[in-house]
């Protein structure tokens, strides 16, 4: 799945809002919740109207002030303006507390809007929409409970005698209506709970704990909420307790967002450290400064390579930008115009654009190095694939060859002795000419001799017929000194590891019986946790050089592109010991 569009790390989004924009929201939460104080006291019919309206202004400030915040830091976001509106949506319900008959309609059609917009507003953090078709649907959903069925109820005269809308007077019915109304808004918040910590889950953890608190938050209110609503539908007892307790949490919520952008701008604080960091240390893990900065342990940095038209992180190896996922976010770096490096993260930390632009800024010098550091490396994956593609290519030339001169020369050698024999067999009366043709034989032969040693050097055929262990006991049957073999390894292995591992073998033997004049050998072959191991040691001189000739050399190039490691040990004096690590997983 293909994630978000990637961003630029600078940020043109919308203009704050005025200042007078602001200062006129200010004034008017300070007018409804003097209103809200007013009709409260005013009520000589509300039991404990202090209560009442201090638990109308605990869940009216938060959102009105967490919205200024939010619409002043992030204007491009509409999550501000949406808390606004909750805001002031829990101040006019308070209007049901009016002796007026226009002022009372108007409170009990809007008192259970905020069942709707609760929902509404925790679903669409922290953009302020609505993402997923469920969730719009269910917010839909909500609307048309809380403002149709207020509606109806209030047609069918239900609540008060001051009720304008009134067209007759059906008691039961409108009873009946506003407990199916107020199960379907509890549904609604259940629902939406659902929808939060499926969310949740979704995302995993959470790179900042304010983020995950702030979710658990949004959560728990809508489960409280839909609990007091289905209490006041059956009349649960401790309804006045569980009131309490469901105002206090949608009333925390807010607060948490305030904590989580709080957060967020020490975050942009620890931008100077980064600073510090980097002017310490011109070359440090870059990505893993950038995730303690971004407090992202997730975060991947990734670097284009214009050279191979392709992302790569730090190793070299090939990164997918955009960041495949949907919980993946992804913010490019360029510079000149030209693309530099990208950042993959969370897509929690998506709305955090200034301190992804901060950040992107704070390191950008240190990236023309990281860059350069991630095209070296693939360059060396590059030539070692390549290396791997030459000896893989030389090795099936050697059997190519192999088999020609078993298949072609090598037969018509045994064919032209056998010819010889019988020519030879047929001069019985010339003795001469019998010699003659007994010498050709003889040299027959050991041209044979020489072509299948050729023919073994250039490929043993022996190893891919039988496997290495009989490749070895071959080997050293033939070696020109004493050798003790040891082999503890699975039946078969990868071609490569066993062609490897053979020429090691075979020119270390070769060296200790024409240089070292060695005594004895020892090899040492085992299998131990993926890595085959082959070992080398004679009792010769030692002395040898590893830098002149191709003997050695060679060898180490066949290792090196298998990702293994010789290593060779040569005192002057001391004998020669030649360790091979192959990987053979």
């Amino acid at each position: 799945m293909a994630g978000p569009d990637p961003v630029r790390p600078v940020v043109r989004g919308a203009a704050r809002p005025p200042p007078i924009a602001l200062r006129g929201v200010a004034a008017a939460a300070i007018l409804a919740c003097t209103a809200v104080v007013g009709l409260a006291v005013a009520n000589e019919e509300l039991e404990q109207p202090v209560l009442l309206a201090a638990l109308n202004l605990w869940v009216t400030l938060p959102y009105v002030l967490g919205g200024l915040v939010a619409w002043h830091r992030r204007p491009e976001s509409r999550f501000g303006p949406l808390l606004i509106v909750a805001g002031f949506t829990m101040a006019l319900s308070a209007l049901q507390w009016a002796p007026a008959p226009l002022a009372y309609t108007l409170g009990q059609l809007v008192d259970l809007v905020p069942a709707a917009v609760l929902p509404y507003v925790f679903l669409a953090f922290p953009t302020g929409r609505l993402e997923r078709r469920p969730e719009r649907v269910l917010v839909v959903g909500g609307f048309v409970a809380a403002l149709a069925g207020s509606t109806a109820v209030l047609l069918l005269g239900g609540f008060d005698p001051r009720n304008l809308l009134a067209v007759t007077s059906w008691p039961g019915a409108a009873e009946t209506l506003q407990n199916a109304q107020l199960v379907t808004l509890a549904g609604v918040c259940l629902a939406g709970m659902l929808l939060l910590l499926t969310r949740r889950r979704d995302a995993g953890r959470q790179p900042r704990r304010p983020l995950a608190l702030l979710v658990d938050s949004f959560a728990l209110g809508l489960l409280a909420l839909a609990v007091l609503l289905v209490a006041g539908v059956f009349g649960l007892p401790g309804f006045a307790q569980l009131r309490l307790v469901t105002f206090g949490i949608l009333g925390l919520a807010p607060i948490a967002f305030l904590f989580a952008l709080l957060d967020a701008r020490l975050a942009q604080s620890g931008v100077a450290g980064l600073l510090v960091e980097l002017r310490a240390d011109p070359a440090p893990d870059l990505r893993d400064a950038l995730a303690r900065a971004l407090r992202d342990p997730s975060l991947t940095l990734a670097y284009w390579l214009p050279k191979y038209g392709r992302w790569a992180g730090e190793d070299g190896r090939p990164v997918v930008v955009p960041a495949a996922g949907p919980r993946r976010a992804t913010t490019l770096i360029d510079r000149d115009g030209e693309h530099v490096a990208a950042l993959l993260y969370d897509r929690s930390l998506q709305d955090e654009r200034e301190l992804i632009g901060a950040l992107s800024a704070a390191a950008d010098f240190a990236l023309e190095n990281g860059r350069l550091q991630a095209e070296l490396q693939a360059r060396l994956k590059e030539l070692h694939g390549s290396r791997a593609r030459v000896l893989e290519a030389g090795q099936r030339e050697r059997q190519r060859l192999e088999r020609n001169l078993h298949d072609g020369a090598q037969q018509r050698l045994v064919a032209l002795r056998l010819e010889l024999a019988v020519l030879g067999s047929q001069l019985g009366g010339d003795p001469a000419a019998r010699t003659q043709v007994d010498r050709m034989s003889q040299e027959v032969a050991v041209s044979l001799d020489e072509l299948r040693d050729l023919a073994r050097g250039l490929h043993p055929a022996v190893l891919t017929g039988h496997g290495l262990a009989v490749a070895l006991e071959s080997l050293t049957a033939r070696a020109p000194v004493p050798v003790q073999l040891r082999m503890e390894f699975a039946d078969r292995m990868p071609e490569a590891v066993e062609v490897t591992a053979y020429y090691v073998v075979s020119e270390s033997l070769a060296n200790a019986g024409k240089h070292a004049a060695a005594s004895s050998v020892s090899v040492d072959v085992a299998d131990g946790d993926g890595v085959l191991v082959v070992q080398v040691t004679d009792d010769g001189v030692g002395g040898a050089d590893t830098e002149k000739g191709t003997g050695l050399r060679g060898l180490a190039d066949r290792v090196e592109a298998l990702d293994g490691r010789l290593r060779v040990w040569t005192p002057l004096g001391g004998g020669t010991r030649v360790r091979a690590e192959i990987p053979c997983g």
